[in-house]
């Protein structure tokens, strides 16, 4: 693997998305937006108190997943993997190119985020703040990751829609959004356990009630990481040169 081929694929994606306002507001504004709905639509109860560290993790997560994997897919498509990759480049390289381009834009969409939501709309946080924002961006690394893999099964952004319902929506059923993990059945339970965006929910509402110590925030940030890692090393050994 080489650095600067990883850099220069970065710099690249960077430079597209610079030019795509669209975009750049779908990835630092529609999260933000969302949770003030969110917080908007529960603002007579305390509901937004409890969901609102889930809704941290799960609209940039969503947001992530779906831009990234579109976009990839769209390289492939237009033939410009292929004509990258008869270059030195190779598929890690690309790949970790996309993570670190699309990782910057994580960080900008997880202070965006948790900014709006603890200030403007009143998140109550009896944690650290930086652990918060630490969580937020590992969750929304993961819907990047996880984007990148989908894109290279996937032939048409139709079919990147439809690996949702297999990739995201039993995260969000099974992440404690609707029902605490610790009240569901014992087989959905140790399901959950082994999908990450629950672990993100878990840590962000263990920070938002410092119900837990750092080490353990700091476990459930391994287990994030651990999946962001197979998702790159997974996408780059399966990721075709060009759709047929």
């Amino acid at each position: 693997m080489n650095a600067s081929r990883t850099l220069a694929t970065a710099r690249r994606v960077l430079q597209q998305i610079r030019h795509d306002p669209r975009t750049i507001a779908l990835l630092l504004l529609v999260p933000s937006l969302l949770i003030g709905l969110v917080s908007w639509l529960f603002s007579d109860t305390a509901v937004f108190e409890r969901v609102g560290p889930a809704m941290i993790a799960l609209f940039p997560f969503i947001v992530m997943f779906l831009v990234t994997s579109i976009t990839t897919l769209r390289e492939r498509r237009t033939g410009t993997l292929e004509r990258l990759l008869t270059m030195p480049l190779g598929k890690l390289e690309f790949i970790l190119g996309y993570t670190l381009a699309f990782g910057l834009l994580a960080i900008l969409q997880a202070l965006v985020a948790v900014g709006f939501a603890v200030w403007l709309c009143g998140l109550t946080i009896s944690g650290s703040i930086w652990l918060l924002l630490a969580v937020a961006l590992a969750d929304a690394i993961l819907g990047t990751t996880l984007g990148l893999l989908a894109s290279a099964f996937a032939r048409t952004e139709f079919q990147v829609v439809q690996f949702m319902p297999a990739i995201v929506f039993p995260q969000i059923l099974l992440g404690g959004i609707f029902i605490p993990r610790d009240q569901l059945p014992d087989v959905l339970h140790a399901i959950s356990d082994w999908l990450p965006l629950s672990h993100a929910i878990d840590a962000l509402n263990a920070v938002a009630a410092d119900s837990e110590s750092a080490e353990w925030i700091g476990g459930r940030l391994l287990i994030i990481g651990a999946f962001a890692v197979g998702a790159i090393v997974l996408g780059s050994v399966t990721l075709r040169r060009r759709t047929p």
